[in-house]
């Protein structure tokens, strides 16, 4: 059973989200916050496995409340997806960076909504390679974000960079298996080790390190 959280300002929204989630039977709500400080009190009291986190909330908004919850070992089993407004909000890079593992429109449809929650809490990135690739370069390639390269870059073999790379352009285990003439399995080992040593939550945050370290040019 998947536990979401949602966190909302708009009543409306809340209500519907509630309806369309609990209508599911391998789902359920766990919580439901109107500002970002409740979001996180309630995300640590519940511990839901997905929260579906607005942007712009009172208290704190959606980037604190994530960045907060992403900082907190008790909740790293726990994975944010961002809800916006716009789909290139210029929140969006900053959610991502903060350990958001993806984002949804807030037009995005109801069976598409319910497959990212699913997605998300498989472990698996939800960003799409042209949107990862789209939103990333939108924010990464403003001259206000200086080149920040990660700490741990350099505990990379050259081959793991490579690989954080490819995941930076968007491309699938499978797809970077095909490029790089590997097996899947060896992708995906690649990829793993990479996140572990760069303490990456997830692919959507490996998306970002490898824009802010230079292992991809916007």
């Amino acid at each position: 059973m998947i536990g979401v959280l949602v966190a909302d300002d708009q009543d409306l929204v809340r209500i519907g989200l509630r309806a369309l989630i609990e209508a599911e039977e391998d789902m359920r709500i766990v919580g439901e916050a109107a500002d970002g400080l409740a979001a996180v009190d309630l995300a640590r009291a519940h511990h839901p496995d997905i929260v579906l986190m607005d942007v712009r909330m009172p208290g704190i908004d959606g980037i604190e409340a994530t960045r907060r919850l992403a900082a907190d070992p008790a909740m790293a089993a726990t994975r944010v997806i961002v809800l916006t407004t716009f789909e290139l909000d210029e929140y969006v890079f900053d959610a991502l960076r903060h350990g958001a593992s993806g984002f949804l429109t807030k037009d995005t449809k109801p069976a598409e909504l319910l497959r990212a929650i699913r997605l998300v809490a498989d472990g698996e990135a939800l960003l799409s390679p042209s949107v990862t690739r789209r939103v990333v370069r939108e924010f990464a390639s403003r001259p206000a974000r200086a080149r920040n390269p990660h700490p741990q870059l350099d505990a990379l073999t050259e081959r793991e960079k490579q690989i954080v790379a490819l995941v930076g352009e968007g491309l699938s285990n499978d797809e970077i298996a095909a490029r790089l003439v590997v097996s899947p399995a060896t992708a995906r080992t690649h990829v793993s080790r990479a996140m572990v040593k760069l303490g990456a939550r997830d692919r959507a945050q490996l998306v970002v390190f490898a824009y802010q370290s230079g292992l991809v040019e916007p």
